[in-house]
């Protein structure tokens, strides 16, 4: 009897794994179903934005952080929000120049703070932004902006030059937002603002180590958007990542171009202006001029060869500093 009993149970299994095969079967098959209505869902979502102008985020009233506003776009970014009603926080190594645009700040009827930091030490960093959050409450709006860019070749730049590249144009990134991120989370609203370059879409000659620290912020924004995603699916903290074509803030010394009508220098005022568009839209990515991530979207459905082909026809890029 037991001996039956037990070829019974046995005989059972087959029977309940086809029941779950089934079930899982099922399951997956709904699964697939849902992804492709959600899928066509969200194509059509995008092509109906495309069509449909955006509404801008208010701004006023807000707290606005921006590195690197002594001068350049971080400056024009400044002035620019300021005239948007917000209060600005102004960090930048040069206590004159950032108190400059404070000042001007003032004149035009604004608000604004100005406070010197050097961005490649952590420690001050984060002595600073507690300062800023006791001082001012919740920053709203962070805008990683401060960088440098040294053209020339790779092999004629010193040890100490890559890593200070890497110290203002990607670490400063994280030892900021670690600070201001985590009242982010806790209110589920703010925005982040990272500059990354043209230069973190395409590779360019004597830009090299600069072109690394592009294209780490634009990974480093990218991975950071999916955390947030995966902890929090109703996650309202806005991700905006902006890759500027050259700006004429003094950094490109050397620039060149075939055609200077269709590939020309781009004012840091118009470049704010930009930016600030992008982000109070919530875009995620934005170029600067916006056509340039299709551009390099496409590029990467065309063969390298090919591709190598046009950028010789345009021929547009920079020259070494040291020349």
């Amino acid at each position: 009897m037991n001996k039956g009993a037990r070829s019974n149970s046995n005989n059972a299994v087959p029977s309940n794994n086809n029941s779950n095969d089934v079930y899982n079967i099922i399951v997956l098959v709904v699964d697939i179903v849902i992804l492709i209505a959600k899928f066509w869902a969200a194509i059509f979502e995008s092509i109906v934005k495309l069509f449909v102008t955006q509404e801008e985020e208010n701004v006023q009233g807000k707290t606005v952080l921006i590195t690197g506003t002594g001068h350049g776009m971080g400056k024009e970014m400044a002035l620019q929000y300021a005239a948007l009603g917000a209060k600005l926080i102004c960090w930048d190594v040069n206590e004159k120049t950032n108190e400059q645009t404070v000042k001007e700040i003032k004149q035009k009827g604004g608000t604004a703070f100005a406070y010197t930091v050097n961005v490649t030490n952590r420690e001050e960093i984060i002595e600073l932004a507690n300062k800023v959050k006791k001082e001012h409450g919740f920053i709203s709006i962070v805008v990683n902006n401060a960088g440098i860019m040294p053209c020339h070749p790779l092999l004629e730049h010193t040890e100490g030059e890559i890593r200070i590249l890497y110290d203002i144009n990607v670490l400063s990134h994280f030892w900021i937002n670690q600070i201001f991120l985590p009242d982010m989370i806790e209110r589920n609203e703010g925005s982040i603002v990272a500059l990354s370059s043209c230069a973190g879409l395409f590779g360019v000659k004597n830009l090299v180590p600069y072109c690394g620290t592009k294209f780490a912020v634009r990974g480093y924004m990218a991975a950071l958007a999916e955390e947030l995603r995966h902890k929090n699916p109703q996650n309202n903290i806005k991700l905006t990542t902006i890759f500027p074509y050259m700006i004429d803030t003094g950094l490109c010394k050397n620039p060149h171009y075939r055609f200077p009508k269709l590939m020309k220098l781009i004012s840091p005022k118009d470049a704010a202006s930009s930016i600030i568009e992008a982000q109070r839209k919530g875009l995620e990515e934005a170029a600067v001029p916006r056509h340039f991530v299709a551009v390099e979207k496409l590029g990467r459905m065309i063969p390298k060869k090919a591709m190598r082909l046009i950028d010789d026809f345009l021929d547009a890029g920079v020259d070494s500093d040291k020349l």
